[in-house]
């Protein structure tokens, strides 16, 4: 007799770990936590966080025509902190999201910026990921892992973000005119509390995926073990036109540790997914992640499975 198994919704790509230090054409200690997109050419991007031997982290491109392989480092890093005028970027730049803008034409690039006062989200704007308008802080931390929406919702531009607070760490979303001004702040879903796999810590993961059901949003969960944090994925489906409501939320988690680059490195057992591009077929994901705050891997997954997955498995919210 066979033991049952859970269902596989993400899988990992033969040649994982796509993207480490040593493919870097400058010094670079590790290489994590990448946003992507698709450029209109096909080309996929990854805006990668490098962390160099001080600790502090800057923004790095890498361009492949498949989102595979051959992939083409910029020479210099892309994005890098920039204290003097930013002065909430003292200790580096990190975990960009990335979202194409319709309305603007341009990617909107929400980050963690490091100050002494903590993490908060900061914002930038690039048409072409060479040239970059920072609108700077828009929230204080300490909040994090942080993504825009494309389109706007009743008027209002919207982003998902994690701030913390005695409550604990939970995913709120924001509101603004301008991108530049926040507010009408909600809690969209909170931590679990107890032995739940995603107790009292989680955030979001890639930006929200959009399908005819809901928004598709993945997110990352903490649990606190004797031997340290372990970080895994979930899902969650919200409200098309009214993002601010969760229509479903999977109990158990769908995507965690287990490759050995992903059980060892900087910090063990992490799979962070901060980037995922939809194929043509409308359906095929490709989910870019950091693992062990070490190296960036890939894994492939379907809409249509995880949606179906969350009818069987997940719960009104």
């Amino acid at each position: 007799m066979t033991a049952a198994a859970y269902p596989t919704l993400f899988r990992r790509h033969a040649g994982n770990p796509i993207l480490h230090a040593g493919m870097w054409p400058y010094p670079a200690h590790t290489v994590f936590n990448p946003g992507a997109t698709l450029l209109p050419d096909g080309t996929t991007l990854l805006l990668c966080r490098v962390e160099d031997r001080r600790g502090h982290s800057h923004l790095c491109a890498a361009r492949s025509a498949n989102g595979l392989d051959g992939w083409v480092v910029d020479p210099q890093p892309t994005l890098v902190a920039d204290p003097e005028h930013f002065p909430e970027e003292l200790w580096g730049i990190e975990d960009p999201r990335i979202t194409f803008v319709p309305e603007l034409g341009s990617y909107a690039v929400a980050y963690t910026a490091y100050s002494r006062s903590g993490p908060g989200v900061a914002l930038a704007m690039t048409q072409d990921f060479r040239s970059f308008e920072r609108y700077g802080l828009i929230m204080q931390p300490d909040d994090k892992d942080a993504a825009v929406l494309p389109h706007r919702v009743d008027g209002s531009f919207a982003m998902l973000h994690r701030p913390i607070a005695d409550s604990g760490a939970h995913i709120w979303i924001s509101f603004s005119p301008d991108l530049r001004n926040w507010g009408h702040h909600k809690l969209l879903l909170p931590a679990r509390r107890g032995a739940w796999w995603d107790a009292n810590k989680i955030g979001l993961s890639p930006p929200l995926i959009e399908t005819a059901a809901g928004w598709l949003m993945l997110y990352h969960g903490v649990r606190h073990t004797a031997s340290g944090a372990l970080y895994r994925v979930g899902a969650a489906l919200l409200d098309l036109a009214q993002p601010d409501h969760c229509l479903r939320r999977g109990d158990g988690w769908i995507f965690g540790p287990e490759a050995p680059y992903e059980r060892v490195g900087d910090v063990p057992n992490v799979v962070f997914p901060g980037g995922v591009t939809v194929a043509p077929d409308g359906d095929t994901l490709r989910l870019y992640y950091g693992a062990a705050d070490a190296c960036v891997g890939v894994a492939t997954g379907s809409i249509a499975e995880i949606l179906a997955w969350l009818d069987e498995h997940g719960r009104v919210w």
